[in-house]
C-alpha cells in the first residue's frame, strides 16, 4: 500500500498561514459584525445576514461577493477553532484571534504553562486545525525506480 503521507511542518505552516489571513480579514469587518469571545475561548459568530438585493452596478456587487467570501472564510476558520481542544483554542484565540496582538512568551506565561509545554500544545494545535480545515499538506509520492 502506497499511502501518502502527511508533511507535518507544512500542515503546521499550513494553518498558521490560515490564521493570519484571518487576522487580516478582521481588521476589514466592522466592529459590530466581529465575533464575541467568551471566556471558555469560544467564538461565537456574529448571526446578522448579509443577504442583499439590488440593481447597483458591478463594482458594487463584485465587492459584495468578496465580502460575503470574507465572512464564510472567517466563519469556517472559527468553526475549527471551537473544534479544539480548550487549551488549544486559547492559544489561538489569544495569539492571533484578539484585537491586540500577544507574544508567545506572554500567552505562555498568562496561561501558566513551561515553555517547553506551550510550544507542544500549540504545534499540536495548529496541526489539528489544519485537519479541521481539511488543508493538511501531504508530502509528495516516491516512485520506485525501475531497474
Amino acid at each position: 500500500l502506497n499511502l501518502p503521507q502527511i508533511d507535518e511542518e507544512a500542515t503546521k505552516a499550513k494553518a498558521e498561514q490560515l490564521l493570519d489571513q484571518y487576522r487580516l480579514y478582521l481588521l476589514q469587518v466592522p466592529d459590530d459584525f466581529l465575533p464575541k469571545i467568551t471566556p471558555a475561548y469560544s467564538i461565537v459568530p456574529p448571526s446578522i445576514t448579509n443577504e442583499f438585493h439590488s440593481s447597483t452596478e458591478d463594482a458594487a456587487l463584485k465587492r459584495l461577493d468578496w465580502e460575503i467570501q470574507r465572512d464564510k472564510f472567517l466563519k469556517r476558520i472559527q468553526r475549527a477553532v471551537n473544534r479544539l481542544t480548550q487549551r488549544e483554542r486559547q492559544i489561538i484565540v489569544m495569539l492571533y484571534m484578539q484585537p491586540e496582538e500577544m507574544c508567545d512568551y506572554e500567552v505562555y506565561t498568562e496561561m501558566n504553562m513551561s515553555h517547553r509545554n506551550y510550544y507542544r500544545v500549540k504545534a499540536k494545535a495548529f496541526y489539528r486545525l489544519a485537519f479541521a480545515l481539511r488543508e493538511e499538506v501531504y508530502k509528495p509520492r516516491q516512485e520506485c525506480a525501475s531497474v
